[in-house]
């Protein structure tokens, strides 16, 4: 009678656990491409009360939350965010990089064929990304019965948040002109895109990234997405990745400041309004989960910051390594260094092979060469970076974003107020890729399901949405996950 008394209190306390565990209907994570935090601020009196404003008044501001790599660039922020990790662990080391000595897209898969059109744009996927994220452990807790979708128009922003095991993604075709899928994920588009695609079809070729439409046809899909795969409908949480593309490009051509700038968050502030009220009457406000963050921020423009007497300039290491080859292959007949991107330097040890030289020497004299620029503050041999003189939060960064095959020889870290961009005195954009606040410090802000209004100043990461989203959902955390769980987010009791 004991054994089975106490088999029968086991039986009914799981039972109990079970039925407390609760969960949101619904996971939107919205990544705002280039946002910067203090954009919450800059623009929040010109905000409507239903979009951005009303996200900070309801919702759980991350004030002081930083990037916690190096480089700063979209593929590594929308992959971070959703596997809350670093390039070291997922592989992703930027937006394009060399694997032995060939360069790879991030989303580059020569196996897989496009959906929805006949061009290259659809040949993605995620495997070149090594870890899971938050869709991926969703789909393991659930069974693989939640649907995990994902929305941008840059592939890499739509891709890499879904995950491996994601039911799809979708992102733009510009020669096609709408959205496309790959074979990695179906053999043909759902009717519902196939009409939505119909239905709002753009002029083969035109770039909608650079402008507000983009802003607006990305929403759209998303919702399209949401209301046709029935996303939100039943007791089976599903997760919806939505990133915003066009920002980052209006930023990157007409700068942090200015009209277009101001349009494009503007814009982004009503629909997002428009999204809310939707997922309101579509899955209940209570019943939904919502984030916002970024994947990078933004220099200001060095012109404009130079006009107002504030200390700024531009350094391209792409033309640092072009002059750097002419100079040795005058010498010595051959170019050692392959590349520079976001100003990882990558030295072609196949031609050093080919020349019978010596890697290290050649290593050591280009970084000397690169140390002489006046804009470089420091440069940093990847394999002895434990070993040099840096701020402790310098040195953390570079190694987190250090990945062995990937990331290349060593690294350039310029001076404060550089941008990554050929000096040029009619130059109105910006850049990012470097570990000052300007691009590291991102919004991060929390809405919804179980959510106390509030905000916190206590540092946060990156690399902390991801498992703070997984501790809200009782699902274990992704597989090279080294963030925590933000306390303040999940206990507002303990604040």
């Amino acid at each position: 009678m004991k054994r089975l008394f106490l088999s029968l209190l086991f039986f009914g306390t799981m039972l109990a656990m079970n039925a407390q565990i609760e969960r949101p209907r619904l996971v939107v994570g919205l990544v705002v491409d280039q946002m910067r935090w203090d954009y919450l601020y800059y623009y929040y009196d010109q905000f409507g009360e239903g979009g951005l404003r009303r996200l900070v008044k309801e919702g759980f501001s991350c004030e002081n939350t930083m990037i916690n790599y190096v480089p700063t660039v979209t593929a590594i922020g929308h992959s971070s965010v959703y596997t809350g990790s670093v390039p070291a662990l997922t592989g992703i080391a930027g937006n394009d990089f060399f694997i032995g000595g060939k360069q790879v897209y991030c989303c580059q898969d020569d196996d897989v064929q496009s959906v929805g059109s006949n061009g290259k744009a659809g040949r993605m996927s995620p495997r070149n990304l090594l870890a899971s994220g938050i869709g991926d452990v969703l789909k393991i807790a659930t069974d693989y019965k939640a649907k995990v979708i994902g929305v941008a128009l840059k592939d890499r922003a739509a891709i890499l948040p879904a995950g491996h095991g994601a039911d799809a993604a979708y992102w733009w075709d510009t020669e096609a002109g709408h959205y496309v899928s790959s074979t990695y994920y179906m053999k043909e588009l759902p009717k519902w895109a196939q009409r939505f695609n119909k239905e709002n079809q753009q002029t083969p070729g035109k770039d909608v990234k650079t402008s507000n439409e983009g802003i607006s046809l990305t929403f759209n899909m998303a919702k399209a997405a949401l209301e046709n795969e029935r996303m939100g409908q039943d007791e089976i949480t599903d997760m919806l990745a939505v990133s915003i593309s066009s920002t980052d490009a209006i930023g990157h051509t007409y700068g942090t400041r200015g009209k277009e700038n101001y349009e494009a968050y503007m814009e982004l502030d009503r629909d997002l309004a428009d999204f809310f009220r939707f997922l309101d009457q579509k899955v209940g406000k209570d019943n939904y989960l919502f984030f916002l963050t970024a994947d990078h921020g933004a220099i200001h423009n060095y012109n404009l910051m130079r006009r107002h007497h504030i200390k700024a300039d531009a350094y391209a290491a792409w033309d640092e390594v072009k002059i750097f080859n002419e100079q040795y292959s005058a010498k010595h007949g051959f170019k050692p260094l392959l590349a520079a991107n976001a100003d990882r330097i990558y030295i072609d040890r196949i031609a050093i092979q080919n020349a019978n030289a010596d890697y290290d020497k050649i290593k050591q004299e280009a970084m000397d060469f690169f140390s002489k620029n006046e804009k470089v503050y420091q440069v940093v041999d990847y394999e002895n970076v434990l070993n040099t003189t840096l701020p402790q939060l310098i040195r953390e960064r570079i190694v987190n974003g250090y990945n062995p095959e990937r990331s290349g020889d060593f690294y350039v870290i310029t001076k404060p107020g550089t941008v990554d961009a050929t000096p040029d005195p009619n130059y109105i954009g910006t850049g990012h890729s470097v570990w000052n606040p300007y691009d590291s410090h991102i919004p991060l802000v929390f809405m919804g399901w179980h959510i106390a209004k509030g905000q916190t100043s206590v540092p946060t990461r990156i690399v902390d949405i991801a498992p703070t989203v997984c501790e809200l959902l009782h699902i274990q955390m992704p597989s090279a996950c080294v963030g925590d769980a933000i306390n303040e987010v999940i206990h507002p009791a303990r604040r």
